[in-house]
């Protein structure tokens, strides 16, 4: 499989006591940005959550979805090494 060149554009912490803690733009290779990446603090610690939309129906569907693990895996440590640097490793 082809490697996939990432690259985190913007990262933009959000304060307050919430589960959601940053938003991420993501640019893929030399053609496309992608908005919205969530850096979330679950049940489970923190993840990065796919670009989202809410539709009128009141539910969330996923606007872009990896086609396997290895590339969510690339999105994810590519957003989280972003918001380390962000918030210089502290946890939250």
């Amino acid at each position: 499989m082809a490697a996939v060149d990432i690259e985190v554009v913007d990262i933009r912490k959000v304060t307050g006591d919430g589960n959601l803690k940053a938003l991420a733009d993501v640019k893929l290779g030399e053609s496309l940005i992608i908005k919205g990446f969530s850096v979330v603090n679950g049940k489970n610690g923190i993840f990065v959550s796919m670009p989202r939309k809410l539709s009128r129906d009141g539910r969330w569907y996923d606007m872009m979805t990896p086609l396997n693990e290895e590339v969510r895996k690339d999105f994810e440590e590519k957003v989280l090494e972003a918001y380390d640097r962000e918030t210089d490793g502290v946890a939250e």
